[in-house]
């Protein structure tokens, strides 16, 4: 008598396409992980913009190719650097989810997070402070005073992020996120009416 495979306990093999079920459950898995609020929002909305373009057409699958494709769609929105790189880690987060839940092949996994995101290349434009300059009018207030910590909390937001003196004054909390371990200044309304987005080393313009 032949011996058939028994059906039970066999594990399901990774999947190459990931539907909607398949990546709300990696999402869940990503946004139980962060340790802040601040990189749990800022997961949510990079994930949620993600899974938006993903799921706009069919993919053939979730690897390598296909988040360059979405790394490309980023760079044809203008978005800066930052923004680019915060969206691919979002998407690299999502895929190592996935394969540790068994739902993504690992070497696909491995694969996207293999994506490079553009490098922050910057170009000075007019006379910009030395470091002892900056650190000069830094120390001008009285950091005995409340005023005095205010201001210097304020040159240290211009001089520290290269924000406008408008932008600084237009600042909010919710400006304020934790992207992979770091602090930034997210979609902030600048100049021209860009939406800006950096870290404490400047910021980049992002889009109309």
């Amino acid at each position: 008598m032949k011996r058939g495979k028994h059906p039970r306990g066999r594990k399901s093999s990774p999947k190459h396409s990931l539907n909607l079920p398949d990546l709300d459950q990696a999402k869940s898995a990503v946004l139980n992980s962060p340790p802040s609020k601040e990189s749990l929002r800022g997961y949510r909305h990079a994930i949620d913009e993600f899974i938006a373009w993903y799921s706009s057409e069919p993919r053939l699958s979730f690897n390598k190719a296909v988040v360059t494709r979405y790394r490309i769609h980023l760079e044809s929105r203008r978005l800066a650097p930052g923004t680019i790189n915060a969206r691919l880690a979002a998407a690299r987060r999502l895929a190592y989810e996935a394969a540790d839940s068994g739902l993504l092949s690992p070497d696909l996994a491995a694969g996207i997070r293999r994506v490079k995101g553009p490098k922050n290349l910057g170009v000075r434009l007019g006379n910009w402070l030395t470091a002892d300059q900056a650190r000069a009018l830094w120390q001008v207030p009285d950091p005995n005073t409340l005023k005095g910590k205010r201001d210097r909390a304020l040159l240290g937001v211009l001089l520290g992020c290269g924000l406008r003196r408008r932008e600084v004054t237009e600042l909010e909390v919710a400006n304020l996120q934790r992207r992979e371990e770091n602090w930034a200044i997210v979609d902030l309304v600048g100049k021209g009416r860009h939406i800006r987005t950096g870290t404490r080393s400047g910021l980049g313009q992002e889009r109309h």
